[in-house]
């Protein structure tokens, strides 16, 4: 462009030139009029022969700047390089992490210590009201067929918003339910460990592909509705102890070619009209039979109900979750003679209590003390005389301990957590995480 500019200004000088010298240059003789007539012809030439030089630059010039604005192909819409840098300017990371270290009272050769979550998440604005979210996660440090650890992609979803209170997502997505599910990064939780109730009776990191629409109201009340991907019972796996660990979280299916027969409900509520309350609730409900032999209307209904207050310097919660599978008794009766069958019902609830003892430089410490009683089998379908297995013993865990968050986003966790019902030794742990 900028050699282009320079040809044209060249070309100008010369024409400016050649009328100077042709009539501003003082003639050695007075010109006749056939000199005169030749002169004129002769600059005409020279002019014709500029336009068609200025014409031929320009036409270059136009096909350079096409080049530079090719059109591009955006989900079936056409825009221009430049749109499509404007586009890129909305491109942001966040991300989160933790590691942690547990150490039994009674088994110190099972001490652990991991890296148990690496997340990096990325948003990109298309523009002012539709982005993108995604998440993906690493946990337990390494992932293969001989190791621990796990790969998967945490959220992925196009978010719309149609005006000020009302938003909508299609992909996958979190799903609204209790305190933790969509806000679990390590310094938004008490405890090195996400609190049992919310792992074991609400799968965590809980998440299904749909559609989820989101509004808010003036008086504080956020609503959520949404069509989602839900569960599938055939996955069930009797010979394992992971369905008595959690019976939801055994049979997720995180959208990994995931069984969409049946599609769920998703109905949420949140108030937070008072400062320094929160009051909220949700339903989830659909067939886990998902169309697959031997399984027929097996409806998995999970609802809860919880509450935060946090005056001055307290922080309390509490929150309480019950889950049931129905037309379990069917599938059980294939399962006889193994160790874990289909509960009918489980439950789970716990209460928080914490304290900001100390606040100096954006630094605090906070002790707390969290109370919780679940049952992962609380009641089983009937089945014939003698094969109906016995309820499930209720599980109790008391957790105390502290965090420290020394800087923005970082905290450094130590908690000692004593079981009863459930069996095996108290535990002492250590955790660090962030979150940015």
């Amino acid at each position: 462009m900028q050699r282009s500019t320079i040809r044209i200004s060249s070309l100008l000088h010369a024409a400016v030139a050649i009328a100077v010298g042709a009539f501003a240059a003082p003639p050695a003789a007075a010109a006749t009029q056939q000199e005169l007539e030749a002169q004129l012809a002769a600059l005409a030439s020279e002019v014709s022969t500029l336009r068609s030089e200025l014409a031929r630059v320009s036409q270059e010039q136009q096909a350079t700047n096409a080049r530079a604005a090719v059109p591009v192909q955006v989900l079936g819409q056409t825009t221009d390089s430049a749109t499509v840098a404007e586009a890129e300017s909305g491109l942001d990371f966040f991300g989160y992490g933790q590691i942690d270290y547990s150490r039994p009272k009674d088994e110190p050769s099972d001490t652990t210590e991991t890296v148990s979550r690496f997340v990096v998440g990325m948003t990109n604005e298309f523009d002012e009201k539709t982005r993108m979210v995604s998440e993906l996660e690493v946990e337990n440090t390494v992932s293969s067929a001989d190791d621990p650890g796990e790969v998967e992609v945490e959220q992925l979803y196009i978010e719309r918003t149609f005006d000020d209170r009302l938003f909508g997502k299609v992909g996958l997505f979190l799903i609204p339910s209790g305190l933790l599910n969509e806000n679990h990064e390590p310094t938004r939780f008490y405890g090195v460990f996400r609190n049992r109730v919310e792992t074991a009776i609400i799968p965590t990191t809980w998440r299904e592909g749909g559609m989820l629409m989101q509004g808010t109201t003036e008086f504080g009340l956020r609503w959520d509705a949404g069509l989602t991907t839900g569960f599938d019972l055939s996955k069930w796996d009797p010979t394992s102890p992971e369905g008595k660990e959690s019976p939801l979280g055994s049979i997720h299916q995180e959208l990994a070619l995931a069984k969409a027969s049946d599609m769920s409900g998703i109905f949420a509520l949140n108030y937070t009209g008072i400062p320094g309350v929160r009051l909220g609730a949700s339903i989830f409900s659909g067939d886990a039979a998902q169309g697959q032999p031997g399984f027929d209307d097996n409806v998995v209904t999970l609802w809860e109900a919880h509450g935060t207050w946090t005056p001055g310097k307290f922080e309390f919660a509490a929150l309480y979750a019950n889950g049931h599978i129905s037309n379990t008794s069917k599938v059980n009766l294939t399962f006889i003679g193994n160790p874990t069958l289909i509960p009918e019902s489980f439950y789970g609830w716990y209460g928080q209590a914490a304290y900001d003892l100390f606040d100096w430089d954006g630094n605090s410490v906070r002790p707390f003390v969290r109370f919780e009683r679940l049952n992962t089998a609380s009641n089983y379908s009937d089945l014939s005389p003698g094969l109906t297995p016995e309820n499930g013993p209720d599980q109790d865990i008391i957790t105390g301990g502290f965090s420290f968050l020394f800087a923005q986003g970082v905290v450094l966790k130590a908690d000692y957590q004593h079981f009863h019902g459930i069996g095996g030794s108290d535990l002492i742990n250590f955790g660090m995480g962030y979150q940015f």
